[in-house]
Parts: C-alpha cells; sequence; structure tokens
C-alpha cells in the first residue's frame, strides 16, 4: 500500500500543475456560474453531500486502525474539514446553480482517492512524534493555528457568500465582510490556508500533494472570479486581489 500512495501523492501533483496551466491558460473549470448547457446536473445540496462524504467516511474507517496519536491527530484534522463540507455546508445553502454530472463524478471521485490517501496514510505510515527533529516539530506546531485560522476563514466567506442573496433572488452581488476587503475569493483563500496548514502538520506527501493539487484547482479559478467581478462591476473595489491579500 506504501508504494500505492505514493504514486498517487506523485500523480495528484502533476495532475494538479496540469489542471492550474489548463484553467488558466484555457478554460474556467465548468460549474457555478461557469457551467455549461448539461441534460443532466445534480442539484447543489445533494452534490455537496454526496460528493464530500467519501472524504470523510473513508478517513473515519482508517482510523479505527490508527497506529501513532500523530496520524490519529492528522486524521482528525481532515476529517474536521470534511464534516463541515459534507454535514453542514450543503444544508446550509440557501440557492445554488445545479452541477453538471461529469464534474460531479469528477468532484466524487477525487473525494474517493484524496480520502483514501490521507486516511491510509495517516492511520499506517505516519511518524510518531518522538521522531520529529526541532525542526519538525515547530513545523508541526506551526501547522495548527494555521490550518484552524484557513477553516475559520474559509467558513466566514462561505457565510457571507451564502447571505449574499435574499430569498428568491438569482443575481449576483459583490461580497463584503471578513477576508472580502482584502481578496475577491475569500472562501479560496480559506481553502488553500488551511490545507497548508494541514500539510505543515502532517509532513507527508500525501498532504502536501493535496495542498498543492487544492491551489492549483482553485487558485486559476478565482484568478477567473477576480476578472468576472472587474468587469460585471464598475464600482467593484479596485484595490483588491484575487485570492492573496496585497499579493495576486
Amino acid at each position: 500500500m506504501y508504494h500505492i500512495l505514493i504514486g498517487l501523492s506523485w500523480m495528484m501533483i502533476v495532475i494538479g500543475i496540469l489542471t492550474a496551466f489548463y484553467l488558466t491558460f484555457k478554460t474556467a473549470a465548468g460549474y457555478g456560474r461557469y457551467a455549461k448547457a448539461s441534460r443532466v446536473t445534480v442539484p447543489a445540496k445533494i452534490c455537496w453531500f454526496v460528493q464530500e462524504a467519501p472524504a470523510f467516511f473513508i478517513p473515519l474507517y482508517f482510523t479505527f486502525y490508527w497506529q501513532t496519536a500523530y496520524g490519529l491527530l492528522a486524521n482528525s484534522l481532515f476529517m474536521y474539514h470534511y464534516a463541515y463540507r459534507t454535514f453542514v455546508y450543503p444544508f446550509s445553502l440557501k440557492s445554488g446553480n445545479n452541477t453538471p454530472l461529469p464534474i460531479f463524478i469528477a468532484g466524487f471521485s477525487f473525494c474517493v482517492i484524496n480520502g483514501f490517501m490521507q486516511g491510509a496514510w495517516n492511520s499506517k505510515y505516519q511518524m510518531n512524534f518522538g521522531e520529529l527533529s526541532t525542526f519538525q516539530t515547530m513545523l508541526m506546531i506551526a501547522g495548527i493555528p494555521i490550518f484552524v485560522a484557513g477553516h475559520l476563514i474559509n467558513k466566514q466567506s462561505d457565510s457571507i457568500l451564502s447571505n449574499l442573496r435574499k430569498p428568491g433572488e438569482t443575481s449576483y452581488k459583490i461580497p463584503k465582510g471578513g477576508m472580502f476587503e482584502y481578496v475577491s475569493c475569500a472562501n479560496y483563500f480559506g481553502e488553500i490556508v488551511e490545507w497548508c496548514g494541514y500539510a505543515m502538520f502532517t509532513q507527508s506527501l500525501p498532504s502536501v500533494a493535496f495542498a498543492i493539487f487544492t491551489a492549483s484547482n482553485i487558485g486559476p479559478r478565482a484568478l477567473t472570479h477576480h476578472q468576472w467581478y472587474l468587469e460585471k462591476f464598475p464600482e467593484y473595489p479596485k484595490q483588491r486581489k484575487a485570492v492573496i491579500p496585497f499579493v495576486l
């Protein structure tokens, strides 16, 4: 299993980099406001619940076979995020575009593979705390508040976006408050920060691969979102960046 996890991790890194180039120079991912007409779609709430569930339940299965406290804690951080994504976030959506079936299948497949990668590695191959060097220990400790901060930013941003529209409204509006005062895609910024913190804490190839894939997938989408806002709203704040405050 070790070599399978290593292979899947490198594959995720390569696919993530290729995806970043494709989404940056070719086209935006076809969901949400960029969804193309599709004969078969999945309602937003059902899509999010079913799509994200494997990333919670697969690590949960591996948790029963944990070998180190370090790995157990790493799995707990990962599952904490996906408990929110599976059981809370979908039911907080007040509206949302249906997701084309191919996009839903791709997302579901990714959560299955990534849930397996993180859950299996954390449970079977994660180091013991006593094996960490001083630098690794400092990196691990720093990773926890970064993970928590990223999750809180992500959660707050989701709430702001969810409350932008009143019941029955379908038009897009300019998000305000929280990290949206600095970037157009505060939810994506929080997600990237969160998984970078997880990778710092875990210090495994699967966790690093996931952080790279996350940034590669939603980073280009944030740039597209930012340009869309600038073109649609003449009054859009010009000082905002796309996804990284003061930088990008």
